[in-house]
C-alpha cells in the first residue's frame, strides 16, 4: 500500500468534497409505503453516516407511481415526499454525512413482489399496475406484457424525472443519480434486446440512447449547477445482440458532454437470458475501459469488492475513482471505519463514535 491510501483520500465534485472514495451503493429495502420514507430509511440510511462513509445512496425512488419496481418501493413522484426524505438528510447532514438519492422507473420490470413476498407480477387485486416499456415484449413470463410507450408517455417520464430532481434539492439531496442500469425503463430503451421501436427512439445506436439524454438534460436543468449528477450504468446485457461494452464507453462520452459528473458503472438486469460468470471484482474492468477512454468523468465501480485491500487496489489501479458496496455494508455498516484500519490511516466520526476502535 502507499503511504497514503487512495480510498479514504477526499474527491471533489463540483462544490461537494468527498471525505473518502467509499460510496453506499442503492440498494432495494422495499420498506416503503405509497412511495414514503419512514423511521426504517432514517435508521437505515443514517446509519451509515455514523459509519463514516465518503457518500450514501438513497435506494430507487420512483418517479412516477407506475414507475415503482414493487409497491413497497421508495418515490419522489409527489411533493408529500419530501419531508419524510428531508428527516434522513437532516440527520445524515449533523452526523457530518453526505447523501444523495437515486432516480428511477422500472418500466417492463414494474409491479412485482417483494423478493420475500412473493415471486413474479403483483395482480390487480394486490395493488398490482399496468406497466409500459420501449417495446411491447416482456422481461419474462413471469412478469407483465407492457404496453409500449406512445411519444406523449416518453414525455411524461422525462418530465417525471425533472420534477423528482427538484423535490430531491429541496429535501436536501447532497447529489441525484439517474438510474439507467439493471434492465429498468431507460436500460430497456438503450438495449436492442427490449427496444425493438422503428420511431426516434429505436433501432440505431443514436435512437436508442436519445432518451437518456433526454433525461439527462431535462435533470441537469432541474437540478442545481453546483452538486453534482450520477448516472448508473449497465455496461453489458451479458448475451448476445445486447447493449456492451463498445456502446456504454460511447454513451458516457455523451453524458459528460450533458454535465453528467460521474457514471456508476454496472452490469445485468436486462433479459432473463443473460450469462454471468461472477467473481471478485467483475464489473471493474468495465468501470476501467470507461475511465480510460471518458477522462472527463469521475467513474464509480461495484459488484464483490469486498475487501479494503481489494479497494484500494482497484484505486491504485486507476480503474476507479469510486468504490461503491451494497453487501458489504448491509452486513457491517462501519466496514469503512475498519477500511481506515487495515488501511493505517485516520478516520473521521462523529464524535460519539470517534472513540471506537476495531480489531477486526
Amino acid at each position: 500500500m502507499t503511504a497514503e491510501p487512495l480510498l479514504l483520500r477526499p474527491l471533489k465534485m463540483r462544490d461537494l468534497t468527498l471525505p473518502n472514495r467509499v460510496v453506499v451503493s442503492p440498494m432495494c429495502m422495499y420498506s416503503a409505503q405509497n412511495g414514503l420514507a419512514n423511521d426504517f430509511h432514517l435508521v437505515h440510511l443514517g446509519q451509515y453516516a455514523l459509519g463514516g462513509v465518503g457518500l450514501i445512496f438513497t435506494e430507487a425512488a420512483a418517479v412516477s407511481p407506475e414507475g415503482r419496481i414493487s409497491p413497497e418501493d421508495l418515490g419522489l413522484w409527489d411533493d408529500r415526499h419530501i419531508t419524510p426524505l428531508g428527516r434522513v438528510t437532516d440527520f445524515v447532514h449533523a452526523q457530518g454525512g453526505l447523501i444523495g438519492v437515486q432516480l428511477a422507473h422500472a418500466g417492463r420490470k414494474a409491479s412485482t413482489y417483494a423478493p420475500w413476498r412473493g415471486r413474479g407480477a403483483v395482480p390487480d387485486e394486490r395493488g398490482g399496475w399496468e406497466v409500459m416499456g420501449p417495446s411491447d415484449q416482456p422481461y419474462s413470463e413471469a412478469l407483465r406484457s407492457p404496453r409500449a410507450m406512445t411519444a406523449e408517455d416518453i414525455e411524461a417520464v422525462t418530465a417525471a424525472f425533472a420534477r423528482a430532481a427538484r423535490r430531491a434539492e429541496i429535501a436536501g439531496f447532497d447529489a441525484v443519480e439517474i438510474h439507467a442500469a439493471h434492465g429498468y425503463l431507460l436500460h430497456q430503451f438503450l438495449s436492442p434486446l427490449a427496444n425493438t421501436r422503428t420511431d426516434d427512439y429505436g433501432g440505431a445506436f443514436d435512437n436508442r440512447v436519445r432518451l437518456l439524454l433526454e433525461v439527462t438534460r431535462a435533470v441537469r436543468g432541474a437540478w442545481p449547477y453546483h452538486k453534482p449528477l450520477f448516472v448508473r450504468l449497465s455496461a453489458t446485457d451479458w448475451a448476445p445482440g445486447g447493449w456492451d461494452e463498445e456502446q456504454t464507453v460511447a454513451v458516457c462520452a455523451l453524458l459528460a458532454r450533458e454535465g453528467v459528473d460521474a457514471v456508476d458503472i454496472s452490469s445485468d438486469g436486462l433479459t432473463s437470458e443473460q450469462q454471468i460468470t461472477p467473481g471478485p471484482a467483475y464489473q471493474a474492468p468495465f468501470a476501467a475501459a470507461v475511465k480510460a477512454a471518458v477522462p472527463d468523468l469521475h467513474v464509480m465501480t461495484v459488484g464483490m469488492i469486498d475487501t479494503p485491500e481489494r479497494a484500494e487496489g482497484l484505486l491504485q489501479n486507476g480503474d476507479a475513482d469510486l468504490i461503491a458496496l451494497a453487501r458489504p455494508l448491509l452486513g457491517d455498516p462501519h466496514w469503512t471505519q475498519a477500511a481506515a484500519q487495515a488501511l493505517g490511516v485516520p478516520l473521521d466520526l462523529p464524535a460519539p463514535y470517534g472513540r471506537a476502535t476495531r480489531t477486526t
